[in-house]
């Protein structure tokens, strides 16, 4: 049940260093000196215990846009389910999980070594990401030996790239070219059965070409947020083109994200709330598929500050370099 080797024909790359196994579930003793539901301390690393071999392995899925193989294993005195998926035309590789958790003080980390050397790693946060080393050189480095973040982790070398994303899990370490997402743990203070049961969670595996960009934020809200397909009745689109040629809402730039669209509080127009995702700065188009009466900036109370320029059909503003940007659109009678 382990994955002894990824092969990227695109790139020709191998993502995997040779001898190494990927997808490793680790399981390790833990015991936080103080606060046991809060704390995770360094040396929780000394003991650690890995799954037993699979009990099955099958494929259960091999049509033409995906192919999934059901791996069933056990941790310590946890069973776990695994389906891991490969989709038609992708490099990302799904990992779906379902696990019934029965640990006492023990923390369960999935880990991925991979073939990038990099000093630093990148991690998703609200509305942007920040830069943590891949190393403990110095006490500081020392200290943030686990790492928050969001939908997404990456490890770029100059040319090439590994994200990690998941779709509910915070915690994470990247050291040397190893990245870990811790997926439980098992407190018994304050409850006694914290985490006990059945849980369902999910995380994939992303390289690609270069550093991080676009393309590892997309699959993250892709991961997170899967779109809904159905059978709708509408027949016309911008300027009378069909509705497979027209969006909602879309911009320009692809390192500009729209984040919200929801009602305005007064009830009449829409909120459009966006921000810039590359530290990049720049002028913006964003384009509707409605006809515009009118457009501001606004603050997060959705009070006017700025009326923009716009045509029927779009807006037109400048962006900074991690700017959230929030915007009153008024739609035409």
């Amino acid at each position: 049940g382990n994955i002894v080797r990824i092969y990227d024909k695109v790139n020709e790359r191998e993502v995997l260093p040779s001898h190494t196994f990927a997808n490793q579930l680790q399981a390790f003793e833990d015991r936080p000196l103080f606060w046991d539901a809060w704390d995770v301390d360094i040396f929780y690393e000394d003991k650690m215990w890995t799954s037993d071999p699979a009990t099955s392995v099958t494929v259960v899925e091999q049509g033409p846009l995906r192919a999934t193989l059901e791996i069933r294993r056990r941790i310590l005195h946890s069973d776990y389910v695994q389906r891991i998926a490969l989709r038609h035309n992708s490099p990302q590789l799904d990992f779906d999980t379902t696990i019934d958790w029965r640990e006492r003080h023990i923390l369960l980390k999935t880990a991925f070594p991979v073939n990038i050397l990099a000093p630093t790693a990148t991690y998703e946060i609200q509305w942007g990401n920040v830069e943590r080393p891949t190393h403990r050189n110095t006490s500081w480095d020392w200290a943030r030996f686990e790492t928050c973040a969001q939908k997404w982790v990456d490890l770029s070398e100059g040319d090439y790239g590994v994200s990690l994303l998941n779709d509910c899990k915070y915690g994470h370490d990247i050291k040397d070219n190893v990245m870990r997402i811790s997926l439980l743990r098992s407190p018994t203070m304050p409850d006694p059965e914290a985490d006990q049961g059945e849980h369902h969670f999910a995380y994939s595996l992303l390289p690609h070409k270069g550093r991080w960009n676009e393309a590892t934020i997309a699959a993250a809200y892709g991961l997170n947020d899967p779109a809904l397909v159905f059978r709708g009745q509408v027949e016309t689109g911008v300027q009378g083109k069909g509705v497979a040629d027209a969006s909602f809402i879309s911009v320009d730039q692809a390192n500009v994200v729209i984040e919200t669209i929801k009602r305005a509080e007064n009830g009449r127009d829409v909120i459009v709330r966006l921000y810039e995702s590359q530290r990049r700065r720049g002028p913006v188009t964003l384009r509707t598929g409605f006809a515009l009466a009118d457009a501001w900036r606004t603050n997060l109370l959705e009070e006017d500050q700025v009326a923009l320029a716009i045509t029927q059909h779009t807006v037109a503003f400048n962006i900074r370099p991690y700017e959230i940007v929030t915007l009153r659109l008024a739609v035409a009678p």
